[in-house]
């Protein structure tokens, strides 16, 4: 029976701050934490019910009965009165997940928020101490086992060191400030994951794929190298905004899938290799979880186009685009006319724009290591 109370909870949804999740951000939530006092998403909602029933009680909007008391909890707290509080002090350097983000991403900022109260009490969160050390299963260069390998993270020394045995010298000393770390990505299969990548000191860009098995434990890793980085950055950039320098910290990939590709003369046949779009730079593998890149393009912003398929006299597979550079054309071809679309939209969305300072200053690392790409 819809009664005045349910009139009530609805209402209180429709409210500006209360129309979109108080976790995620999703639009018409249709849930509602009654002890909390919160409006949330359904995804977020079952994430309250994994807490238990001491954390959050959550009902549906329109489903469930509502008592007076719960309505007037919701009325005077609502989302924007409790973000105000529970989220009070997330450091800039935290990611915070949206709708489109994976569920351990989202379910550790939820448990942060309530359950551990992390952005709420004055203590200091563990992965903003500037020094991280533990185990993480690392996947081998070449054998696709996982083996448990010690890492540390040192804010003062810029790096991030992984050791193959202890009482040696780590395995490799890594950069933070140079580093990208995407969270999760679905071809690792692995829900507390990520990978690493990174310039190593011959020249060549190499990723670690890593894990964990306590979600919690990932995502406070993956935001310790975030905020080492974000520090780092500001003493390399002091006259940058802090806005600023966080729009450089780590992304996860923009696009990734496989695609064909031929080399520059007509003759040359197509080659199936996964790509990995990491921001401005593009990458192509013989694997997905390859540890190295066959070869990668910096997309600048003059002289870079994109265009539906290839020009004549290049051989034409269904499906097909073209990536103009000031070195060289290169020529794809998709599984499928999404597919294919899915790559210009994104790649055009990275050349339409001018490169950052920092942009321009990598991709003179990668000439500098590299040389003029070649054609593999």
């Amino acid at each position: 029976m819809f009664d005045a109370n349910n009139r009530g909870v609805l209402e209180l949804s429709r409210r500006p701050g209360n129309d979109i999740c108080a976790d995620c951000s999703a639009r018409d939530p249709e849930w509602a934490s009654y002890n909390i006092g919160i409006f949330l998403c359904a995804r977020c909602a079952e994430m309250h019910r994994g807490m238990g029933s001491h954390i959050s009680k959550v009902k549906h909007i329109r489903h469930d009965r509502w008592e007076e008391s719960q309505v007037q909890r919701l009325c005077e707290v609502g989302n924007s009165v409790a973000k105000a509080k529970y989220e009070k002090r997330v450091p800039p350097c935290y990611r915070i997940p949206n709708e489109m983000d994976c569920d351990a991403l989202l379910e550790e900022w939820i448990c942060a928020k309530y359950q551990r109260e992390e952005f709420y009490r004055m203590e200091r969160q563990p992965f903003m101490a500037g020094h991280t050390e533990g185990y993480l299963m690392k996947r081998g260069k070449e054998d696709p086992r996982y083996y448990p390998r010690k890492f540390v993270l040192s804010e003062a020394n810029d790096t991030l060191k992984y050791y193959v045995d202890e009482k040696k010298d780590p395995k490799s000393s890594i950069k933070v400030s140079e580093i990208n770390v995407s969270f999760a990505p679905p071809k690792m299969e692995k829900k507390s994951s990520f990978q690493i990548s990174f310039v190593n000191s011959a020249g060549l860009t190499r990723h670690l794929f890593v894990y964990h098995d306590d979600p919690q434990t990932a995502v406070n890793w993956y935001n310790a190298i975030r905020c080492t980085k974000l520090h780092r950055l500001q003493i390399a950039y002091p006259t940058v905004s802090q806005a600023q320098l966080v729009n450089l910290l780590t992304k996860d990939f923009i696009h990734e899938g496989w695609l064909w590709k031929t080399g520059p003369r007509p003759t040359d046949a197509y080659r199936k290799r996964w790509f990995t779009l990491d921001q401005r730079k593009l990458m192509y593998h013989e694997e997905p979880l390859s540890a190295h890149p066959k070869n990668e393009v910096f997309l600048g912003h003059e002289g870079y186009a994109i265009r539906v398929g290839v020009p004549a006299g290049v051989r034409d597979q269904k499906y097909s685009f073209t990536l103009w550079t000031p070195e060289r054309w290169f020529y794809f071809s998709a599984e499928a006319a999404v597919d294919r679309d899915a790559w210009i939209q994104a790649i055009s969305s990275v050349i339409e724009t001018p490169p950052t300072p920092q942009e321009v200053s990598m991709a003179a690392r990668m000439v500098r290591k590299r040389g003029i790409f070649s054609s593999r």
